[in-house]
């Protein structure tokens, strides 16, 4: 079988992360990894488009600076990036994938309860995903409803990926079938920027809560991009997963501590 064709024909019980039929009571946490397109994907016109700030600045040394930050941020665009993995856990039973675009292609990892799972592009990778996605009526993300849905959404539109889910944008208000941990620990931004509900990282949320840090291992999403130059596309992987279960464990406590507060 063809290297996309074995991928994605998982079997049914690794499809479902360990779920046989369809269970309105089993929630979906995932998290993605992206990494900015090279600027050569780009021609004259979106360059001078996405670099047009550099050119109110005369001072060289500044415009250069403002340039790379630029750069920088094009990883978070996904019209400017793409998805190169996406770590998914069952809630309930533990249960996932991390699925990962990797050059060298090799076979699954299943050993545990949560596959590795290397893939050649990210058609492939979303389109993996969604036949997960649409097993699942719930979703939890850490600030999933600002970045990782739109940004799926988007992907898969323009590499015309079918998309399974198309509700996980719906009223902000509401926990379900989105519940994204980003809102829920700031009550929905109820105090702003500095007030005693401010926002903080998954990170800091979870140092604070004593669950173990995704980035205890020294890496962070800063890295993906260097990661995969050096073709350590794995190690992407696994920070992906380690984002996921610290999600997971953060939901735990939100359900149990805060769920229902109006």
């Amino acid at each position: 079988m063809a290297g996309s064709e074995k991928e994605i024909a998982f079997s049914s019980a690794k499809i479902h992360l360990g779920r046989q039929h369809r269970n309105p009571m089993a929630t979906l946490v995932f998290d993605i990894e992206t990494s900015a397109q090279p600027i050569e994907n780009f021609d004259e016109a979106q360059q001078e488009y996405l670099f047009r700030e550099t050119e109110k600045i005369d001072d060289p040394i500044a415009k250069q600076a403002k340039r790379e930050d630029i750069t920088r941020f094009m990883s978070l665009w996904p019209f400017t990036s793409q998805v190169v993995c996406i770590a998914m856990l069952n809630a309930e039973t533990g249960r996932g994938q991390s699925i990962f675009i990797a050059e060298d292609y090799e076979d699954a990892d299943e050993a545990g309860p949560v596959e590795f799972v290397p893939v050649a592009d990210e058609t492939e990778l979303l389109t993996a995903f969604w036949d997960v996605a649409r097993h699942y009526d719930s979703v939890v993300t850490f600030n999933g409803r600002g970045f990782d849905v739109p940004f799926i959404y988007l992907r898969s539109a323009l590499l015309n990926v079918p998309i399974t889910k198309k509700n996980w944008l719906g009223y902000r208000y509401a926990v379900e079938p989105h519940c994204d941990l980003a809102e829920q620990f700031t009550f929905y931004s109820v105090s702003g920027r500095d007030g005693a509900a401010r926002r903080f990282n998954l990170d800091f949320y979870c140092k604070a809560f004593g669950i173990e840090s995704p980035k205890s291992a020294g890496v962070t999403g800063m890295d993906v991009k260097d990661l995969m130059a050096a073709g350590k596309f794995k190690e992407i992987a696994e920070y992906c997963l380690r984002d996921v279960r610290a999600t997971v464990e953060l939901y735990k406590i939100w359900k149990e501590r805060l769920a229902g507060i109006k």
